[in-house]
This record gives structure tokens, sequence and C-alpha cells, in this order.
């Protein structure tokens, strides 16, 4: 039996809208920052497609309360800023983070700079931990001051928390 050119377009297009609704999927549950290796990983997806459905899902999703973020090697679905304030109001907490860690990047960003022992001395150990985390994602810039370390938050910690650097978080609009 031999495949007419209709059939393999729509084998290849039926291909290609499967991969797009895994990729987006992914992004969907996932709820933080994903890199193309993770994708590649979830999806089955090969990289140069990957990247086209990623390109065009930011362009599906550019007039919409959802954004694909890229920034860097990492990409992430979320809530448009001008949405933001509604799912503050609906959220308990973030499952991209334990209650431990939210605990520590708060004491982080309220205290900010802040010495690395200052901040062990009121978190504990663990807090080490949720400190590798937060530079590995950008969140937190860390920065060698004698024996400990200085940190600060990063230009990527106001824009992931939607957030206006420089003034107060509780100045910030509800």
């Amino acid at each position: 039996m031999e495949l007419s050119e209709k059939t393999l377009e729509e084998i290849d297009t039926s291909k290609e809208e499967e991969n797009s609704k895994k990729v987006e999927a992914s992004l969907f549950i996932a709820g933080k920052f994903l890199t193309i290796q993770e994708l590649i990983a979830l999806t089955d997806v090969n990289p140069i497609l990957l990247k086209k459905i990623l390109s065009d899902l930011q362009d599906k999703y550019k007039n919409s309360g959802i954004e694909i973020v890229h920034k860097e090697n990492l990409w992430k679905m979320d809530v448009s800023p001008d949405y933001t304030y509604l799912v503050n109001k609906l959220a308990t907490g973030s499952s991209e983070f334990s209650k431990a860690e939210q605990e520590t990047l708060a004491i982080i960003a309220y205290k900010a700079p802040l010495k690395q022992s200052v901040l062990i001395n009121i978190r504990g150990n663990k807090a080490y931990e949720h400190i590798k985390k937060f530079v590995e994602i950008g969140l937190v810039s860390k920065k060698k001051m004698g024996h400990t370390a200085e940190l600060t938050l990063s230009d990527i910690f106001y824009d992931y928390f939607h957030l206006t650097k420089g003034e107060k978080l509780d100045e910030q609009e509800n």
C-alpha cells in the first residue's frame, strides 16, 4: 500500500500537533523553570523542533492571561504580569519552593544585602541548600566576603515575583 503525499502531510501535521501539546502540558504542570534538556527528557521532542514549538507557544499566548517566559536557557509557563494579583489572592504557597525555602527566601528579601553567616544563624544549616538553589536559578546573587558571603536579590528575583526594584516589599501593590 502506497502512502499519498497528502496522507504523509497529515501524519506530519498530526505528529507536530502532538509534540506541541506534550511541550505545552509539560510547561503547564511543571510550575517552574525547565531547561531545554529537561523538556527533551519529558517530551522526547528533538531540540530543533522543541525550540520552534517554544517560539510558537510564546506567540500563541502573547495576548492572553498566560505567558511563556524564556530566561537564558530556562522556560516556564506563567501568569501574565497583568493578572498576578489574581494568583496572589488564590495562592497559599508555591509548588516550586518548599515552605522552608520560602521562609529562607523571605528573610533574604527582607534583609538583603545579608551575610550568609547571619542567615545560617537564623535558619540553620539547611539554608545552605536553599541558598545554593536560589543562586542556581538566579534569584539570589552571592559574593564572597571574607569568611562568608553577601547575599543580594538579583533582577531575576524582581521579575520572577513581579516586583519593582528599589521599592520596599511592603509597599508593593496587592
